[in-house]
């Protein structure tokens, strides 16, 4: 089991970006699915997207289009890059990590709002 640690939240206007990083405490190289969720106020933690070893992704159809998310093995850090913010999209960001051991982050706060 890793030791996953988000960055990268913040506070960005409607149409802006943010990426964020989920940096692992070992190697990535061997993990089978990572992913993101989110959970906003009030609500359910929501699926985002996932990544798994070959590269291949998957989204939510919320963010389709505008969140890519991506791995960097050398780096052991997995990111989502965000474009086209709305405040809809406004929740605290959690990655995970999945080899038949679950590790999840802590979590960073995103805020969209003018």
């Amino acid at each position: 089991q890793v030791q996953l640690v988000e960055s990268g939240g913040g506070l960005v206007q409607p149409g802006g970006s943010l990426r964020l990083s989920c940096a692992s405490s070992g190697s990535i190289l061997s993990i089978n699915v990572m992913g993101w969720y989110r959970q906003a106020p009030g609500k359910q933690r929501e699926w985002v997207a996932t990544i798994v070893r070959s590269g291949d992704t998957n989204y939510a159809d919320s963010v389709k289009g505008r969140f890519t998310i991506s791995r960097d093995n050398a780096k052991n850090t997995m990111y989502l890059q965000m474009n086209n913010l709305k405040p809809e999209d406004t929740a605290v960001y959690y990655c995970y990590a999945n080899n038949n051991l679950l590790s999840w982050g802590q979590g960073t706060q995103v805020t969209v709002s003018s």
